[in-house]
């Protein structure tokens, strides 16, 4: 045999070897022992004082009694009147801070964010912490052409197919606008189905008017099993812009959310000022506007229905002031989303706020350190809902299915992170040391302690490279964005029903006006 032959043969059982090893460790751990999860607590990180969140949560209550919201609907109006706020003769409602109290005092707390499968049920509570998507890019990246076009129906739904296979991406909520479907009520009714049809996580979906709710609901109602079902466990929730910064209610937005509450949706309470533009450009004055803004929603919430689910969204958004363009990957962006996540956690609200938007067009060097560093900061203030954490470029006018297994792993050390190092009696025994440094081989390698942690105590990538440069050669040099795609299409190949059964495909199609 020769040496050719000889070196072959070797170098081919190193990568068999190398290959099986890479499979197991890659190989779906049991929940009991994943390193990381949902619901992980955060809150180490505390970027305001104690003394500025009260002077934030003063500034608010002047904000809510001084100025107020203007361009509520009269429902809204009779609504939040009877509940003490007051209309001013220049048609602003303002709100006391005993009204606010009133309002804190019977607001959801501790919600349950349900699923269709209750393995994926959110429980959002103090700090726990849960990574998602969000946003209405009305683009897709295409990575091949470098290039972005419309976003389409099958785009959302692709989407949810893939985050179903992403265990760092705990919730869906509508990442695109599928520029295919001019109809509203029909825009919103198959961005629902194409949600609820590629995932069992929660969903979060918008509704462009009030009168495209009752077949939304009507649509649930048949996935769910009738309107108890649902009632009882409502996987979906409402995002709703139900203000226009500054201080301003947005009119069909809170149409929209009244008809919603009544049917037993939670909402997603959503602020997104823009921080010099339509929000003040300190940060800490674009805080307190939110907050503010918030709770005047949960006014309005808890005035129709008392103690109904609410997620309190204060998403301020970054302006590059030198140009107005919205810079949602910027270091000020993660000190926005980390003090509101504070600011709310003061008041024990359940929180949700942005963080994960790059301004990068494509998934490359410049979305990595805007998404990692956003999004870690948003986990490790507690916040319970970081939403537009994974897919979103081009400051949310992209959206990059590539970018859902790459912001997969980059979640993964987020959540690291976010879980913090556990310091105990088995992590610091003694006897490990002197097992290693007195009787042993003089490393940790082969240890128990090493084998029985390798997996609960470190997060490993699921297509990053960590190979040497020697391996990274035998292994075709792989490209992230290109191991990326690679499984996408395996997830796209193997996921072709989606997650409904062949009869409820069939009953939702011959009574729902389904495109997909």
């Amino acid at each position: 045999m020769d040496d050719v032959t000889v070196n072959a043969q070797a170098t081919s059982r190193r990568a068999g070897g190398r290959n099986a090893r890479h499979k197991a460790r890659n190989a779906p751990l049991a929940k009991e022992v994943q390193p990381v999860h949902a619901g992980l607590m955060g809150g180490q990180y505390r970027p305001l004082t104690p003394e500025n969140v009260l002077r934030i949560e003063q500034t608010v209550y002047q904000l809510l009694a001084e100025i107020g919201l203007s361009q509520a609907p009269q429902s809204g109006i009779d609504y939040m009147t009877r509940a003490g706020a007051v209309l001013g003769d220049d048609g602003r409602l303002r709100f006391s801070r005993a009204v606010i109290e009133d309002t804190l005092a019977k607001a959801a707390r501790h919600l349950s964010v349900h699923a269709r499968d209750p393995q994926y049920d959110l429980h959002l509570s103090g700090t726990k912490v849960h990574f998602g998507t969000a946003g209405a890019a009305v683009h897709l990246v295409d990575i091949k052409g470098h290039s972005y076009r419309e976003s389409r129906l099958h785009d959302i739904y692709d989407a949810a197919r893939i985050v179903q296979q992403m265990d760092n991406i705990h919730f869906f909520q509508r990442p695109m606008v599928a520029r295919d479907i001019e109809n509203p009520c029909d825009l919103d009714l198959n961005t629902l189905y194409a949600c609820l049809k590629g995932t069992d996580k929660h969903i979060g979906t918008s509704f462009t008017e009030a009168e495209c709710v009752a077949p939304a609901i009507a649509l649930l109602h048949d996935i769910a099993g009738g309107e108890a079902a649902w009632r009882a466990r409502p996987f979906v929730s409402n995002s709703n812009c139900f203000v226009v910064p500054p201080m301003r209610f947005a009119t069909e937005s809170c149409l929209v959310m009244e008809e919603v509450v009544r049917a037993g949706m939670p909402v997603l309470l959503l602020s997104a000022g823009q921080a010099g533009a339509t929000a003040p450009a300190s940060i800490a004055g674009a805080v307190a506007q939110a907050v503010a803004e918030v709770l005047a929603g949960l006014v309005y919430v808890n005035a129709i229905s008392p103690g109904h689910p609410a997620i309190v969204g204060t998403w301020p958004f970054v302006s590059d002031l030198r140009t107005g363009a919205m810079s949602g990957g910027s270091g000020e962006q993660g000190l926005l989303t980390a003090a509101c996540a504070q600011m709310l956690q003061h008041f024990d609200l359940p929180a949700g706020a942005a963080s994960g938007m790059a301004d990068a067009k494509m998934p490359d060097a410049q979305s990595g350190y805007e998404k990692g560093s956003t999004a870690v900061m948003a986990g490790l203030a507690g916040l319970n809902m970081v939403y537009e954490a994974a897919g979103m470029h081009a400051s949310l006018l992209g959206f990059c299915l590539e970018s859902l297994v790459i912001d997969n792993d980059m979640l993964g050390q987020c959540l690291r992170c976010v879980r913090g190092i556990e310091v105990s009696d088995e992590a610091l025994d003694i006897s490990v040391f002197k097992d290693v440094c007195l009787e042993g081989p003089g490393h940790y390698l082969g240890h128990s302690q090493t084998l029985s942690l390798m997996q609960s105590e470190y997060v490993y990538p699921g297509i990053a490279d960590r190979s040497s440069p020697k391996e990274w050669e035998e292994l075709n040099k792989p490209i992230l964005v290109e191991q990326a795609a690679a499984k996408i299409a395996s997830i796209l190949k193997e996921d072709t029903q989606g997650r409904f059964s062949p009869e409820l495909d069939a009953h939702l199609r011959r009574h729902h006006n389904i495109l997909l």
